[in-house]
């Protein structure tokens, strides 16, 4: 009769769980344990990046501090030498501040990457039966609270400034979802980045070699028809200034079709070049 007792009390565990069915669980081959799909895991690494913010909300400094910097500073010092008044500047100049800024965000997903293989947390990552890229997802998404608060604050202060989109909600919610785009795929440059160098400095350096020469060679702050020829063949071209057009053209209310098209080819190039690489990067690693 005890020893009956003895083993009811130990087949059964916490919430009625029996111990059998834990181990079972625990011991499984690999290929046995229930795998997490792709959408849940990358959601729970998209909430853990969140969570981080949450912690430390000092992350939230250049997506707040900076582009409100970045608009006051550019807005006061060029508007009334390019266009005779701070008012008519701003009306070009913030589609281009909001491209700049959210692009210079996305090489802190590199960054991001690059300490947790510093810290090991990528090893246990690597050990967990989920679906391989839900981590560098998972990082990419919950970067898009970034983009987006980025892009909150810098509309707000441009609304202050005299910005006033003939585009209305509709256009400017269209040129932020585009521009949001084009900032996900980007971002898988810099994952390639933080798995490929050793130290956050080096991503961090090599990020801002790459990302300013774009952002400052195109048509962010000027037309580039005051450019030299030669210079007005590589910014025409650029990512960043189709990028720029179809933002200015969503939030001025036409209809940009050749810039967008042109923006969602570069997104898709982006991806396919960078996602497979980054994905073999994490596989090697």
């Amino acid at each position: 009769m005890s020893t009956a007792t003895k083993t009811e009390d130990r087949s059964d565990g916490p919430a009625g769980v029996s111990t059998e069915s834990l181990t079972a669980l625990l011991v499984a081959p690999a290929g046995k344990r229930p795998r997490a799909g792709a959408a849940a895991a990358s959601t729970a690494f998209g909430w853990r990046a969140m969570l981080k913010i949450k912690h430390v909300p000092e992350q939230l400094f250049d997506v707040t501090a900076m582009p409100i910097m970045f608009v006051l500073m550019f807005t006061y010092l060029f508007g009334g030498a390019l266009a005779g008044s701070t008012e008519e500047y701003i009306q070009f100049l913030l589609p281009g501040i909001l491209v700049m800024s959210i692009i210079m965000t996305t090489m802190y997903t590199g960054i991001s990457i690059n300490v947790d293989i510093a810290k090991g947390v990528f090893d246990r990552f690597k050990t967990l039966p989920i679906w391989r890229p839900a981590p560098m997802v998972g990082y990419l998404l919950g970067d898009m609270l970034r983009y987006t608060v980025a892009a909150a604050v810098i509309l707000t202060v441009g609304l202050i400034l005299g910005f006033r989109p003939d585009g209305g909600p509709v256009g400017v919610l269209a040129g932020v979802a585009l521009l949001l785009v084009f900032s996900f795929a980007f971002s898988w440059v810099w994952t390639m980045f933080g798995l490929l160098l050793r130290t956050e400095k080096t991503v961090m350096g090599v990020s801002m070699m790459v990302i300013f020469p774009l952002s400052f060679l195109s048509n962010v702050f000027v037309d580039p028809k005051t450019m030299p020829g030669w210079l007005q063949a590589f910014v025409n071209n650029s990512p960043v200034t189709h990028l720029c057009e179809a933002v200015r053209g969503l939030m001025a209310g036409g209809r940009p079709s050749a810039d967008i098209a042109w923006t969602l080819g570069w997104a898709g190039l982006l991806l396919l070049v960078f996602g497979p690489v980054t994905m073999r990067l994490y596989a090697r690693r």
